[in-house]
């Protein structure tokens, strides 16, 4: 069960705040400038290294979506067992984006909502799986990564299509993978979840290492090419924008 007050703290000890902007995203940034700012004094607080719970109990999945106007935004979080993959928890928060659309600052148009959405939680979950990137960013510093900054949880980005980085085909066989790179670094892995289909890119959000983080995606991929958190929490996010959208 959630302990009483906001469970939601870093491990890490507190990082500083950009001016007029608070650091945990709950309070969104007034420009450009100041969310880079944000962003690059909270991604020495990120661990890479891990290796993160190899058999958690519960994940997390979590999504956004929003409307054709891009005026009001739907965020889920559901908590799946690990061992069935069944829904034991899930919760969402609807408002507007907290910020402009902004390419490499998503986060910021979505931390919030995700936030509300994850403190309505009755579970805490062992590890966040998010629909976006972790440590394959620009500046190194994705939303996978500022959730598990902001959490202290573990975290991984799982997304479809890159935003930074080169990498060569993985094999079609489902479980191949190859790295995805910028310069000499390794960003994270293309990965092959179904025979033949579309790869995903998978990086290191928080406390996960990327090995580990390739491991639990196969583990969430049983049937599909997206892991069952994330095709969960898009049901879930839809389904609660839609209502939203004919109650207006």
């Amino acid at each position: 069960m959630k302990p009483s007050g906001s469970w939601r703290a870093p491990a890490a000890p507190a990082a500083p705040a950009a001016k007029g902007t608070a650091a945990t995203g709950t309070q969104g940034p007034g420009s450009v400038a100041e969310a880079v700012a944000v962003q690059e004094e909270l991604r020495p607080l990120v661990d890479l290294v891990g290796p993160g719970p190899s058999a958690p109990a519960t994940v997390a999945g979590l999504d956004v979506a929003y409307a054709e106007g891009g005026d009001l935004l739907a965020a889920a979080v559901t908590v799946l067992d690990a061992r069935t993959l069944a829904v034991v928890d899930s919760a969402v928060d609807v408002g507007r984006p907290a910020f402009g659309y902004v390419p490499g600052l998503f986060a910021f148009r979505e931390l919030p909502a995700l936030l509300a959405a994850l403190d309505r939680l009755t579970t805490i979950p062992d590890l966040l799986v998010c629909d976006g990137h972790g440590l394959a960013h620009p500046r190194r510093f994705g939303l996978a990564c500022h959730l598990g900054v902001v959490t202290g949880l573990p975290a991984i980005g799982v997304a479809k299509t890159p935003l930074v980085g080169v990498w060569d085909q993985p094999s079609a066989e489902r479980g191949s993978w190859s790295s995805l790179r910028d310069g000499g670094e390794v960003l994270g892995r293309v990965l092959r979840t179904r025979d033949g289909v579309k790869p995903l890119f998978v990086s290191v959000g928080h406390r996960v290492s990327l090995e580990n983080a390739t491991a639990q995606v196969l583990a969430l991929t049983p049937r599909y090419r997206l892991p069952e958190t994330t095709r969960t929490a898009d049901r879930l996010c839809r389904d609660a924008l839609a209502e939203a959208e004919q109650a207006r």
